[in-house]
């Protein structure tokens, strides 16, 4: 009985826990002039994501504080997402260009998207 009673609470305990990865497939609007424009979708699978343009490479995502979409659109493109964010269905990302001559290129945006959730 002891041993039922354990497995039914580690059951409820994995069941209950959040993730902190993307999954699913979105919509990814670019912000162009002040306005939102459609440009694709995309799907999240743990730690890579692909467009749904089959021309487009598959990209890697890496977890940390801030959440990084490497390989976006092209290879000196990179996405940065706030980790807190990830549990809504709209969600505000940053883009940064890697070949820009500042010591670190996460601290300076080139543009401003929004990822939506497609249900």
């Amino acid at each position: 009985m002891k041993y039922l009673t354990l497995i039914i609470t580690l059951f409820f305990i994995n069941y209950s826990q959040k993730t902190d990865k993307l999954n699913g497939r979105y919509s990814y609007l670019v912000e162009e002039d002040n306005v939102y424009v459609q440009k694709d979708k995309i799907t999240f699978k743990d730690s890579i994501f692909v467009f749904d343009n089959k021309f487009m490479p598959k990209g890697k995502i890496s977890y940390g504080n801030t959440i990084l979409l490497d390989h976006f659109i092209n290879r000196d493109l990179i996405i940065s997402i706030s980790k807190d964010q990830i549990e809504k269905d709209t969600i505000p990302f940053s883009m940064h260009d890697k070949t820009n001559p500042a010591m670190n290129y996460l601290d300076v945006v080139v543009g401003k998207g929004k990822l939506i959730k497609i249900k």
